[in-house]
């Protein structure tokens, strides 16, 4: 657990945590702290049982706000994408008047980003720096939204150039990333929208129309999933046409085989009889004349087939 006092961006960091039981003559205290610690924050800060049960208990939380008497508690996703697969991490946050509370099980960038915005901003109000961390969480979702469209096109690329069957895989992994992070960004929304309409004291009504911004951030994000769910059903649709034409291209050349070896087959059955009184049966050349009538034959179709691009 690590404690500062945050005043005009410049971070003080302070040992004794009793000391944040009192509002300070300037600034705020952020507290960063792992779920387990929340056992000493609760008794200190009034935290609601409710909120750091989900905290405690839940590695994966809802977006959500829940309002009490003396702090917020909000929740909202931060996203990461690896090219393999998209995470979500809980981000779960109590705001007060004087203090912010940041709980995480595990570590994320927007809180290490945040810093020198937060100086650069001389920030020194807690529901300042609520507003630029969920400012760099939605910003951070355009961020991998525009990684998952260049992978997006990379893949319909390979398809074109030569399909495999791994394309699929990743196609259909894909899409299910999308459609379950599609999912999980309504209730961020509904979050965001609370924030930026509904009446809250602990955060600044100059500062709570910002959030309209945020708002809309966060809808632009939702249609950009949206369309990348159809791109991924198109892209789908392009994988099974190739697969289609790539069958459609090798049974044209297996047929056009077939038919250069129909000749020759027809050619080799009937001197394979074993006629007494046969045309060149008894010749000394006949044998090579024969074969290289099959040659010339063979040959000459291929070069037929190849010429109206059959083969």
């Amino acid at each position: 657990m690590k404690i500062r006092l945050v005043n005009e961006g410049v971070f003080t960091p302070i040992d004794n945590i009793e000391l944040t039981l009192t509002p300070p003559t300037e600034g705020f205290y952020w507290i960063d702290a792992d779920a387990e610690d929340l056992v000493e924050l609760q008794p200190l800060f009034s935290l609601h049982d409710l909120a750091v049960e989900d905290c405690l208990h839940e590695d994966e939380q809802r977006p959500k706000i829940e309002i009490y008497e003396s702090h917020y508690f909000i929740v909202i996703n931060s996203i990461r994408f690896d090219d393999e697969e998209i995470f979500l991490r809980a981000l779960s946050v109590f705001l007060g008047r004087h203090y912010i509370i940041t709980v995480t099980n595990q570590k994320i960038n927007e809180l290490r980003t945040l810093k020198p915005i937060l100086w650069e901003q001389e920030v020194s109000e807690p529901d300042r720096f609520l507003y630029l961390l969920i400012d760099l969480v939605v910003d951070n979702y355009f961020s991998v939204g525009d990684r998952i469209e260049a992978k997006i096109e990379k893949l319909e690329e390979d398809i074109l150039m030569r399909t495999k069957k791994t394309h699929l895989i990743e196609i259909i992994g894909l899409r299910s990333e999308i459609l379950w992070l599609k999912k999980a960004l309504v209730p961020q929304k509904e979050v965001i929208n609370i924030l930026n309409k509904k009446d809250l004291r602990l955060i600044d009504d100059q500062l709570q129309k910002y959030f309209s911004d945020i708002y809309e951030n966060t809808v632009k994000v939702s249609e950009a999933f949206e369309t990348y769910r159809d791109l991924m059903g198109n892209l789908r649709e392009a994988y099974q046409s190739s697969i289609d034409n790539r069958a459609n291209e090798i049974m044209r050349v297996l047929t056009a085989i077939t038919i250069i070896f129909m000749p020759l087959t027809l050619i080799t059955g009937i001197f394979g009889m074993n006629f007494v009184h046969m045309p060149e049966l008894e010749s000394k050349y006949g044998y090579y004349v024969v074969l290289g009538f099959m040659v010339v034959l063979g040959f000459g179709m291929f070069y037929t087939f190849r010429k109206k691009d059959w083969i």
